[in-house]
Parts: C-alpha cells; sequence; structure tokens
C-alpha cells in the first residue's frame, strides 16, 4: 500500500491523536473523538480529517502491535516443526490480546475500517490457517480443527483472562494457563496399537 507521506505538521497532529488515543484505550475508556481532540488540543476537524470513526482510531492504535504480530507470523512460518510454529504463533497471539487492549476488539470485528487493518488481518488469518494445515498434516492436532476456530478460540481465551486476570503479570500468566489447556486439546490423541 502506498500513501502520499503527511506533512511536519500533520504527522506531528497524527501522532499525538494516536499516543492520546492509546492512553485512552490503556485506561479502558472508549474513544470518543471529540474527547480525543479535546485532550490533544486540535480542533475536532483535525482529529475528524485523520480519523473518520472511533473504530479508525482504534485501529490505527493497533497496528503497531498487529505488524509485531504478522512479523512473528512469518517467523513461526519458517519453523520445520510443525507443533512449536503453531504454539508459538497462537502464544503471540493470545498475549497480544491480553497486553494490548486494541487488539482483541479490532481483530474480533467483521468490519475494517482501515485497508492496512483489513491487510494485516488477513495476513493473520492466512498464518494461522497455514500453521494448522501444517500441523494437521503433520498428525500433531486434532483432525476436526478448523481454521475458522481459531480467532473465536483466542479471543475466548483473551475474553476469560480479562474477567479473571487482574495485574499485567496475572493476565499474562493466566493467558498462558488458558492456553496450555487449549493446546491440549488440541493435539492429536496418539491412536492405540
Amino acid at each position: 500500500m502506498t500513501t502520499t507521506p503527511l506533512r511536519k505538521d500533520a504527522a506531528r497532529n497524527w501522532d499525538r491523536i494516536v499516543a492520546v488515543a492509546r492512553e485512552l484505550v490503556d485506561q479502558g475508556t472508549p474513544l470518543q473523538l471529540n474527547d480525543v481532540a479535546r485532550r490533544t488540543g486540535l480542533g475536532v476537524g483535525t482529529v475528524y480529517r485523520h480519523f473518520a470513526t472511533p473504530e479508525a482510531l482504534l485501529e490505527a492504535v493497533a497496528t503497531p502491535r498487529l505488524e509485531a504480530l504478522a512479523a512473528h507470523g512469518r517467523q513461526a512460518l519458517a519453523d520445520t516443526d510443525a507443533w512449536r510454529a503453531l504454539e508459538s504463533f497462537l502464544t503471540h497471539t493470545v498475549e497480544a490480546q491480553v497486553t494490548d487492549a486494541s487488539v482483541a476488539p479490532v481483530a474480533a470485528a467483521s468490519v475494517n475500517a482501515l485497508p492496512r487493518t483489513a491487510e494485516l488481518k488477513e495476513s493473520l488469518w492466512s498464518t494461522g490457517t497455514t500453521l494448522l494445515d501444517r500441523a494437521r498434516a503433520a498428525g500433531a492436532v486434532r483432525p476436526d480443527l478448523a481454521a475458522a476456530d481459531l480467532v473465536p478460540l483466542m479471543c475466548g481465551i483473551a475474553y476469560a483472562v480479562a474477567v479473571h486476570g487482574s495485574t499485567p503479570a496475572d493476565r499474562i500468566d493466566t493467558a498462558h494457563r488458558y492456553l496450555a489447556a487449549l493446546l491440549g486439546g488440541l493435539r492429536a490423541t496418539p491412536t492405540a496399537v
């Protein structure tokens, strides 16, 4: 995707808007563009020129983490151990969901406000599908597990962690425990001889 670079002042404004939005998301405060404009000291029109909707702003906040996940996905695809690659990718995915409040709602949204979000989500979906297919072909996962099951399962873990984990360390520990239980259920059971 090629875009025209922003003027320096516009780039500074974009950065300020996203930084304030990041703070609000981290505090659990719903994004409202008028509130973001007030907190940044920018005009409402400036905020709306950069982000037409709160969803677009939320996606901009989530983009760096989604890009990091996509990069990790590319690394996982290079791993020759199919189970380890899938496990690593799912671990990074659930960690992102429980440590970055912008990731889970963006990942779960059925409609994307920004083209870059659609690209990243497609990349993550494709990576997860490929890793699952490889693990299935290697006999490492249950044959009845579908690629479409992965996103709801990861979102389910993120939701459960949000309900039961209080501190960041608790959320990570809880996420790892829940993911370990899920992964145990995903593994193919050896056939009896």
